[in-house]
């Protein structure tokens, strides 16, 4: 079975396990914590991947990380992944995890690259337009990308709305370079 499917199942079942607990907040600020964790730390994942290391050491270092952070049930579930021998799986489960959660809850998250920062007021205004459009709450990330000139470029999902000036004027060059090759 491929990495994937495995971590889809241990995901969906802490998923399952919280919302009939009604725990899924407390679970997700701990999985969200996890993860994050986990993506900034290179080494916790090669030592939770290191077949060398055994089961019990691994325990005590997760528990050595986040006992005192997560709830009794995300505790639980950490045990539970290394008697399974699947705490080489924890960060693809708990992106997983997330995803489904987001989904679930019908939550969509945003890239966005605009030229300058946005105020306030022009995050609310776009956040309130793109969540009637999506027909979904949204969670945004800002990036400032000075090469685009103005506008901006929201990435959702696999879509891509491109309302960048760079790109406005990319195609009027093209639609400039059709018709002086065609009057020739």
């Amino acid at each position: 079975m491929s990495e994937y499917k495995i971590s889809s199942r241990y995901a969906n079942s802490l998923l399952e396990t919280a919302e009939g607990k009604n725990n899924l907040d407390a679970v997700a600020k701990d999985i969200e914590l996890i993860y994050s964790t986990l993506v900034v730390n290179h080494q916790l994942i090669l030592v939770l991947s290191n077949p060398v290391i055994k089961p019990n050491v691994k325990l005590a270092i997760l528990e050595e990380i986040f006992k005192s952070k997560v709830t009794p049930e995300t505790s639980n579930f950490l045990k539970f992944l290394v008697e399974k021998n699947r705490e080489n799986l924890l960060e693809s489960i708990s992106k997983i995890f997330l995803d489904l959660r987001d989904e679930r809850l019908g939550i969509v998250n945003v890239e966005v690259k605009t030229a300058v920062e946005f105020t306030e007021d022009q995050v609310q205004l776009f956040k309130n337009n793109l969540e009637k459009y999506l027909n979904k709450k949204i969670r945004i990330n800002f990036k400032i990308d000075p090469e685009i000139i103005g506008g901006f470029i929201a990435n959702v999902n696999d879509t891509m709305f491109d309302a960048s000036l760079k790109h406005q004027l990319d195609l009027l060059k093209k639609q400039f370079m059709v018709v002086s090759g065609s009057s020739n």
